[in-house]
């Protein structure tokens, strides 16, 4: 089980410009979310298995203190399991032996900084330890269901009719025990429908029969990835957010499926989000953006399948269609219209930015798609190179460092 945790400067210092943008990092002044949730490992039934914490930290100058914060959390907790501590110190010596082995050019695949890096750390670890499965958790959630691991072992790495399960997504369960998205509405969502389509996804899924179905959507800190698929899909490390749905249309590409349990399901309790709503908007519009462009610049290709924005609807096929910049254009002028009758006259013009944004800087310089298949392929080299067993060995003496 990998936790990545998230954690930015002190309150007082808040964002500074080029830090690392996180839904909401814990300031290191504070004790966030992490002992909540490793606690939470206690009401589980199953332990057999190992947890790895990954300390993530917004900005260069604050790892160390970070990964020390991030320590004494861990030595604080008693959930029942043994647990590793994955910080940049231990990067940095993974990152010495690959150029030692003269392979440095694996360097950027292995970082700590963006969600899908971090993402793939959370598969590359598991994968170094021996692990068959990974299971994705975030910080800001706790175990209520005493046979989550129960359940999270069941379906993944069987056949059931005929398809193997590689990939199982789990749900997040709202304060209220509901699984839907509960976000007040305003005009400008009236165009920019997400938290609509999402239910609508949510309901067509999660909430009907049978347990288990294919999925279009699935939630980053809710996942069960086996061997199979991860030393295969990497993570995009070019989305900036969303890099979990980003994933599924990855491993959709390269022939697997996600299929959702709709028994699977996890506690999430996430603080207020730090960045203000054109800021979020602004992320979206990257990443469905550069999603669309990754489905329309698909080549035939062995080993490959095409995917259609339709095979994700309603959410989030209905952001991967022609008429996306007419939604962002739509709701962004009513956004800055409801900024400006707050007063607020940079959220104004930043949300009018949105737009030009959508059309310039948003759109890759690249394809994506071909830059998927060389990701993609490297990913696998290192997967393999990492999996023989001295190399194995010798990084998992540096992540078992980090035991408590």
């Amino acid at each position: 089980m990998a936790i990545p945790s998230y954690w930015g400067r002190e309150s007082e210092a808040g964002y500074k410009e080029g830090d690392s943008i996180y839904d909401h990092p814990t300031p290191l002044d504070t004790e966030g979310t992490l002992f909540r949730a490793i606690q939470s490992i206690e009401r589980l039934e199953d332990k057999n298995f190992d947890l790895v914490i990954i300390a993530v930290a917004t900005a260069e100058d604050i790892e160390s203190k970070v990964e020390k914060k991030v320590a004494r959390i861990i030595e604080s907790a008693n959930p029942g399991v043994e647990i590793l501590l994955f910080g940049q110190s231990h990067l940095t010596q993974i990152h010495e032996l690959l150029r030692r082995e003269g392979k440095k050019e694996y360097i950027d695949l292995l970082q700590l900084r963006g969600y899908s890096n971090v993402r793939n750390l959370c598969t590359f670890i598991p994968h170094v330890l021996g692990s068959d499965v990974a299971v994705l958790i975030d910080d800001d959630e706790v175990f209520e269901d005493p046979k989550f691991m129960l359940k999270a072992r069941e379906f993944i790495g069987r056949e059931i009719g005929g398809r193997t399960i590689n990939a199982v997504a789990g749900y997040y369960l709202q304060p209220d025990g509901d699984y839907h998205v509960k976000k007040p509405y305003r005009p400008w969502m009236k165009y920019w429908d997400q938290s609509e389509r999402m239910n609508e996804a949510f309901d067509k899924i999660i909430g009907a029969e049978p347990r288990l179905k294919e999925t279009a959507f699935v939630f980053g800190g809710n996942m069960v990835i086996h061997r199979n698929l991860f030393t295969v899909v990497p993570f995009d490390p070019n989305v900036r957010r969303g890099e979990d749905i980003d994933f599924l249309i990855n491993a959709r590409m390269l022939g697997f499926s996600f299929f959702l349990d709709n028994q699977l399901s996890i506690m999430h309790l996430p603080p207020p989000r730090a960045h203000t709503t054109w800021m979020q908007f602004r992320e979206d519009i990257y990443r469905f953006i550069y999603e669309r462009v990754k489905i329309e610049t698909q080549k035939e290709m062995e080993g490959m399948r095409k995917v259609y924005p339709e095979d994700f609807d309603p959410y989030p096929g209905c952001f991967l269609k022609s008429n996306l910049e007419e939604k962002i254009e739509q709701a962004c002028k009513l956004l800055s219209e409801e900024y400006l009758a707050q007063g607020d006259r940079k959220g104004s013009v930043e949300t009018i930015n949105n737009i030009a944004i959508a059309k310039t800087d948003a759109v890759p310089k690249f394809n994506p798609f071909q830059r998927l298949c060389e990701l993609q392929k490297r990913w696998r080299e290192l997967m393999l190179f990492t999996g023989q067993e001295d190399t194995r060995s010798r990084i998992r003496d540096i992540i078992c460092k980090g035991v408590h």
